[in-house]
C-alpha cells in the first residue's frame, strides 16, 4: 500500500531492530530496556510469538498457530510476518504510542522493512552485525539449531537492506553491554532528530 507522507503513521518513531539469527538483538534490546526504562518515550513491546515463552531468551508473549491466523486476517496486529516456520506479531496499540509521539523499539524481520516504511513517518532500521566466527559460536550455544541450520543461518548472514531505508549498523561482535549502549544512544539520537523536524541519514 502506497501512502502519501500525509497518510503515514506519526508523528512519533519506528526503530526496527535487524540483523542474522544469534548476532545478539534481543540482547540488546534488553539493555537498552534497563538504559532507557525511566524514560517513557521508548516503548520497546512484548512481540506475539507462535513459540513457548521464553524469558532467558526474549520476554515474548506466546499465541497459537491459529490465534496468529485470525489476527492477521482481522487485522488485530500493526506488524506481522513468518520466519523459520513462526509467526510473529505486534500489537494495534504500538499505533497508538507512535500517535502520541513516542519511539517504538523493536526486534524485526528485514522482509516487512519496505512494508512499516511505507505506512510509517519515521523510520530507522538498526542493522546489527557480528563476525562469521562469532556468530557461529553463539548459535552453537543456543543449542536450537542442527548443524545443517546454523550453516543454513551462517550463509544468510550477510545482506543487504532495502537502499532507501534510513539505517545504521552496530557492530556486537564484542561485549552485550557496549553494543546495548550503542543501541541506546541510536534510538535517543533518532527521538531527537524527530523532535527536531530532522530527517535521518540514509546509507
Amino acid at each position: 500500500m502506497n501512502l502519501d507522507e500525509g497518510n503515514k503513521i506519526g508523528p512519533g518513531g519506528l526503530v526496527l531492530v535487524v540483523g542474522p539469527s544469534g548476532c545478539g538483538k534481543d540482547t540488546l534490546l534488553r539493555g537498552a530496556r534497563a538504559i532507557l526504562e525511566d524514560r517513557p518515550e521508548y516503548i520497546i513491546p512484548r512481540r506475539m510469538i507462535t513459540r513457548p515463552s521464553d524469558p532467558d531468551s526474549e520476554d515474548s508473549i506466546e499465541i497459537s498457530r491459529q490465534e496468529f491466523a485470525s489476527m492477521r486476517s482481522a487485522g488485530g496486529c500493526s506488524v506481522c510476518w513468518e520466519a523459520h516456520g513462526l509467526g510473529y506479531a505486534l500489537p494495534n496499540t504500538i499505533i497508538d504510542e507512535i500517535g502520541a509521539g513516542r519511539t517504538v523499539i523493536f526486534n524485526c524481520s528485514r522482509a516487512v522493512l519496505p512494508d512499516l516504511e511505507q505506512r510509517y513517518q519515521n523510520v530507522l532500521a538498526v542493522h546489527i552485525t557480528v563476525s562469521r566466527d562469532v556468530l557461529k559460536t553463539r548459535l552453537m550455544a543456543r543449542g536450537r539449531e542442527t548443524e545443517a541450520d546454523i550453516q543454513e543461518r551462517l550463509d544468510r548472514a550477510s545482506f543487504e537492506l532495502p537502499s532507501d531505508i534510513p539505517r545504521i549498523e552496530i557492530d556486537n561482535s564484542g561485549t552485550s553491554g557496549a553494543g546495548s549502549e550503542a543501541l541506546a544512544q541510536a534510538i535517543t539520537n533518532f527521538h531527537a532528530s524527530i523532535l527536531a523536524g530532522t530527517t535521518a541519514e540514509r546509507s
